[in-house]
């Protein structure tokens, strides 16, 4: 029974990924799954760690802090745009092979950010160490539900994505701590060496699967033409864009707003840490046992804790405990990952990718709207606002998709 359920939970009409757990059943359990993971967490030590180090790598490269705030989004635009780019190019590699090579593109993307002498040569190195991003995890998902029977798809994605959220935990405040001891550049050395050591646990652990001979760039561009994978990725890029729109602000707020002493941010991060960790957890968990339930329950319970944050953010600790809530609407993950697997058709590798673009769209979107309404003069609590309003607009965008599918069942019929 191992091999008709892992086809039809990871990739559907490949059977090559789908006798991975009947062929090869002692190697497809947490070795794999680990290594998958080792490399998610080295992608969001590398992804977030540069906000703590924006002052020392101003001053060294000879720009302002807000010029050095681009590298962020220059590592963003690179995400968004390298992963539908490298999964059309990757389709006919084995996925093994695919992520090796993406994983060693972003360890030496890492490395040349370290070595970067210049503002202008910076940019490049974090614009092209942004682009595996997206599809690695696209891939890794695919792979980790190939893994394990359907009915524990969700789980094993999960504990993929559990590297990127113990990173912001645990990976992130350690980097950048030696960064502001050994200098920035350090930071990002450490996190090229995950990479190599990702590339290196990858080709030991991961079972090897040829290649389908049915792949083509032209069968994942497929993707875009589905209805339901364009809704799943707006479920992500409008609904997901809350959590942004409040923690991109969140260290001013409780400073200004609710008069936190300095000293007091670090557990506010690592309390939205902690949050990201058991949303992943419980999200993945609840998305198993029904799919569709859970984004648009985990869509209801962010616009809550959201619209809760406008009336806490002037109250230190209830602020800082509406953080850790905020936090756990990364439960969201896991659930849209498996449902873009469900609706790509054939075009999974491409579809998969794409999540991660749509979640780096809501993190601008996020951020941007929020900077909006602060500058117009409503308050540092007004983030709550904008990400009850984008949550609620990931809700239309969910009960928009139920609507298609139910009338295009009777249809069918």
């Amino acid at each position: 029974m191992a091999a008709p359920l892992a086809q039809s939970a990871a990739d559907p009409g490949r059977g090559a990924d789908a006798s991975l757990s009947s062929r090869d059943h002692s190697r497809s359990g947490r070795l794999p799954l680990l290594a998958l993971g080792v490399g998610s967490f080295a992608i969001g030590t590398g992804e977030f760690v540069i906000m703590g180090l924006l002052p020392d790598a101003a001053t060294d490269l000879g720009i302002s802090i807000p010029q050095a705030g681009h590298l962020i989004s220059a590592y963003a635009l690179g995400v968004v745009v390298g992963a539908p780019l490298l999964a059309v190019l990757g389709a006919r590699w084995p996925r093994r092979n695919l992520l090796i090579a993406l994983m060693a593109v972003f360890a030496a993307g890492n490395i040349a950010s370290a070595l970067a002498p210049s503002y202008l040569s910076m940019m490049v190195a974090r614009l092209l160490t942004g682009f595996p991003h997206g599809t690695y995890f696209g891939v890794a998902a695919l792979v980790a539900a190939s893994l394990v029977p359907r009915e524990r798809r969700a789980q094993a994605v999960g504990l993929v994505m559990l590297g990127l959220t113990t990173a912001t935990l645990v990976g992130v405040p350690i980097a950048a701590a030696v960064g502001t001891w050994l200098g920035w550049r350090s930071a990002f050395v450490i996190v090229g060496a995950l990479g190599a050591l990702t590339t290196l646990l990858v080709w030991r652990w991961v079972p090897f699967v040829p290649a389908d001979r049915r792949a083509s760039p032209l069968r994942e561009l497929s993707a875009l033409g589905r209805k339901q994978v364009w809704l799943t990725l707006g479920i992500g890029a409008i609904g997901f864009g809350g959590m942004f729109a409040v923690f991109s602000y969140i260290k001013p707020t409780m400073l200004e707003l609710a008069h936190m002493p300095a000293a007091g941010i670090p557990v506010v991060l690592a309390l939205f840490g902690i949050g990201m960790v058991a949303g992943n957890l419980a999200g993945a968990r609840l998305a198993d046992k029904a799919l569709m339930p859970t984004v648009g329950g985990v869509l209801v319970w962010t616009a809550l804790v959201l619209g809760a944050f406008t009336f806490t953010a002037s109250h230190a600790w209830l602020a800082a405990f509406n953080v850790l809530l905020v936090g756990t609407a990364v439960a969201l993950g896991p659930a849209l990952q498996i449902r873009l697997m469900d609706v790509a058709g054939d075009a999974q590798t491409l579809a998969a990718a794409l999540n991660h673009s749509a979640f780096n769209l809501a993190n601008a979107l996020g951020a941007w709207l929020g900077g909006l309404t602060i500058a117009a003069g409503f308050g540092w609590e007004s983030t709550g606002w904008v990400g009850l309003l984008l949550a609620l607009g990931g809700l239309v965008i969910y009960a928009w998709s139920m609507l298609s599918m139910a009338r295009r069942v009777p249809a069918a019929a």
